[in-house]
């Protein structure tokens, strides 16, 4: 289903009516009461993304429990706004849990928290809260939107490199990032300040933990939650020879560049370390071989997505390839609505179906989706 998202209207002095993603933690907590100090009109809003949030993580470890509405309510009763809990648990099922089984299934590893941004924080939630006459949607990411001279906004990263969070936002077109906001980006903090900050306003949030796992996986068992959705599927495990060295259970259960959990009993020939280097669901077969194999020199990304207007001609950036990794400088160019990437040094552990976001700076040009890499060593 395609968000169609209007225009943003003029920006003015006013202040603006801003509907706060409250997830529960403290991030998106002092999101919403910084937004609501500058002046704006906010409101609270906790989506409700399980028809069974028994199911979902519990303990403070995920965004979408019982437990988390309980605690971003509270926090909204401490700031003074009104709060509500919209179910968009529908949507979140088709939009990132049905897409996440599906890539894996498919032999590429996806990244749910940037889809969820994609269709539901910024599409799903925001598409309801325009509707509603609301002006943007706040949230507690850890990115900047900087609105040029020409009225034009565009997205950077956070002013803590350690803490931003712009790749995951890398899928935001123009209209979208007209109506975002995001009010910890733009503060060099650190998040001990940020639970200092929290407790000075007597959020009770200030000490809950940092949520870090897939919110819809309870146990945290990724290899687990595939197979009770799609089966136990015995297959061989090989290396580059063809040879069979292990077995698995199912290859939609590996991602390129995995090193534990292979279980092969057959060691290397120079005991070193094997890695997944392919994986292959049409005969349900895990390759595996040394550490230099997953050097990737060139990759072809689809589904582009742009924080702007999409660039012309080849041009050199930097590039993310994972939500917590760092920045390689690379030539890219689009042709046919792909994008064609050259790294300027190899670079490992690179999986189809994962995201690359473009930089021009601190700016963020947009993101793709891995389709297909080149390698220094190709597999026979």
């Amino acid at each position: 289903m395609t968000s169609q998202i209007p225009s943003a209207p003029p920006r003015t002095s006013r202040p603006l009516r801003v509907l706060a993603a409250m997830s529960g933690g403290v991030d998106s907590a002092v999101a919403a009461a910084r937004a609501a100090e500058a002046g704006h009109d906010v409101t609270g809003v906790h989506l409700a993304l399980s028809a069974n949030p028994q199911s979902f993580r519990t303990g403070a470890r995920g965004c979408c429990t019982i437990e988390d509405s309980r605690d971003a309510r509270r926090a909204a009763d401490v700031i003074g706004i009104p709060f509500y809990v919209w179910d968009l648990a529908e949507r979140f099922r088709e939009d990132v849990v049905e897409d996440f089984i599906a890539e894996y299934e498919a032999g590429r590893t996806p990244n749910p928290c940037l889809r969820c941004n994609e269709k539901i924080k910024f599409a799903a939630l925001l598409d309801k809260a325009l509707a509603l006459g609301f002006d943007a949607v706040c949230t507690g990411h850890y990115a900047q939107v900087i609105t040029g001279a020409d009225g034009v906004r565009e997205l950077h990263r956070a002013s803590d490199m350690a803490k931003d969070q712009s790749y995951v936002l890398g899928v935001l077109d123009d209209r979208q990032l007209a109506h975002a906001m995001f009010p910890l980006g733009d503060t060099v903090t650190t998040k001990d300040e940020i639970r200092a900050e929290a407790e000075r306003r007597g959020l009770a949030v200030a000490k809950k933990p940092d949520s870090h796992d897939i919110c819809f996986i309870a146990d945290g068992d990724t290899q687990g939650f595939l197979a009770s959705r799609l089966g136990k599927a015995e297959g061989d495990i090989v290396d580059e020879s063809g040879e069979v060295v292990g077995s698995h259970e199912g290859a939609f259960g590996f991602t390129i560049g995995q090193r534990k959990g292979l279980r092969i009993g057959t060691p290397a020939p120079d005991g070193k370390p094997r890695y997944v280097l392919d994986i292959s669901p049409v005969d349900n077969t895990v390759t595996v071989g040394p550490a230099a194999a997953l050097d990737v020199t060139a990759l072809t990304a689809v589904k582009p997505r742009w924080c702007g207007a999409a660039p012309s001609g080849a041009g050199t950036y930097t590039a993310q390839l994972r939500a917590h990794g760092g920045e390689t400088e690379v030539t890219a160019e689009l042709v046919d609505d792909r994008l064609h990437v050259s790294f300027t040094e190899p670079v490992r552990g690179v999986a189809p179906g994962q995201a690359i976001v473009l930089y021009d700076g601190s700016r963020v040009v947009g993101s793709a989706t891995i389709a297909a890499t080149e390698r220094v060593a190709a597999l026979t």
